[in-house]
């Protein structure tokens, strides 16, 4: 009824499977190393440059408190001319009182006093008119001609101060043009770094956008494998269902336990004969769960019979009474009807385990328990399943 052809075929399709999965892993991994170590290498790139921007803008800073200590100079320049333009105002209203006493002798006179200290040539006609109009008015003519003369030296002290001011203002606008301009250069810099900043970063965006994309993908692949690595507990649960409670297996790994105080006699490997017909009934209920179940025999691989021992004695004495025991029960559960039926035979291993796997309760050995006919099962690539859940689970 079953053929080992087509075991051979399955089994050979599933390892192919499981080595391609494994190294579509293993690209994926290397994938995501080198993007995260280009995304490194990227972001401390950004902030060197970020430390030199901040720089240039501390550079940038200082140049502005330079340039307002300069403002506050020419404030103060300009708070002196003002002060001075007082002075001026001050003295062009004892002029004009002057002018006043004229405008009283002659109403020419009060029209040619207004423009008196703003032009030398008006002045002067002023004076000739007054010594021609009348000679009494000499005293007051030398009294214009003093009050010109202090004009003019007031007006050439002006002159020179505005000069002076005008020549230290120039400088200062040469000056302040100069900082304009390497100002203005600054702020095209750091515009130009700025737009090569604004590209690094769309390109680590896409490149982000590529990462989380591979990221999305190796998930995908991630629960695919999953899914595989769980067929083990699927066909634990299919054995469970088949069997119901006509079987007590064990609920992690579906294997079959049988005391070996009900199978054996203390030290001895021959079975009791009135314990074949229990061996029997239980075998050919799991067995046949195994070999006949549509969602469990495709993965099936082996069925193993191991002996257990518990720690009393020594370890190559239990390993060969181990051994006895599984190769008894093996030798039995061949001659059955079942087992010739569904071909058994190249499915069963017997082994001995000794006292390798005893069984403890809060930490003692239960040595009673630890002495054992364990049935249990093997599905094909179980290793590399294993082995490829292992490497999922390690992030």
């Amino acid at each position: 009824m079953f053929r080992k052809k087509s075991t051979d075929e399955g089994s050979n399709f599933w390892i192919a499977y499981a080595d391609l999965m494994a190294g579509l892993l293993f690209v994926f991994i290397l994938l995501i190393g080198a993007i995260v170590s280009k995304s490194i290498i990227l972001k401390s790139d950004l902030h060197e440059k970020e430390d030199r921007l901040s720089k240039m803008s501390t550079a940038l800073q200082n140049k502005e408190l330079t340039l307002d200590e300069l403002t506050q100079t020419l404030q103060k320049s300009h708070a002196l001319l003002s002060e001075k333009d007082k002075f001026l105002a001050l003295n062009k209203k004892d002029i004009e009182k002057k002018k006043q006493l004229l405008v009283k002798k002659d109403k020419t006179l009060e029209q040619n006093s207004k423009t008196l200290a703003l032009k030398k040539e008006e002045i002067k006609k002023l004076y000739q008119m007054l010594l021609d109009a009348n000679t009494q008015k000499d005293m007051l003519s030398k009294k214009v001609i003093v009050v010109q003369n202090l004009l003019n030296e007031n007006n050439n002290t002006l002159q020179h101060e505005k000069a002076a001011l005008q020549k230290t203002l120039k400088e200062y606008k040469g000056e302040v043009i100069v900082l304009s301009n390497q100002l203005t250069s600054t702020n095209d810099t750091v515009k130009n770094r700025d737009e090569k900043l604004l590209k690094l970063l769309n390109a680590l965006d896409e490149k982000q956008t590529k990462y989380d994309s591979l990221i999305e993908k190796l998930q995908s692949q991630k629960a695919k494998i999953k899914s595989l690595t769980g067929i083990k507990l699927k066909v634990v649960a299919a054995l469970k269902e088949e069997l119901g409670s006509k079987i007590d297996i064990d609920k992690k790994t579906g294997s079959l336990k049988l005391a070996s105080n009900i199978l054996f006699d203390k030290g001895s490997s021959v079975l009791k004969e009135e314990s074949k017909t229990e061996l029997k009934r239980s075998f050919e209920e799991y067995i046949g769960a195994l070999v006949t179940n549509s969602k469990i025999k495709p993965h099936l691989e082996r069925i193993i019979i191991e002996g257990h021992t518990d720690s009393d004695g020594g370890y190559l004495y239990n390993l060969n009474l181990s051994q006895k025991r599984a190769f008894e029960v093996m030798n039995f559960l061949l001659t059955l009807d079942f087992a010739k039926e569904y071909n058994i035979k190249p499915l069963l291993i017997a082994s001995g385990r000794a006292y390798l796997d005893v069984i403890n309760v809060d930490g003692v050995e239960d040595k009673e328990a630890s002495r054992r006919i364990e049935i249990k099962f093997r599905l094909k690539n179980e290793d590399a399943m294993h082995e490829i859940e292992r490497v999922l689970d390690a992030e």
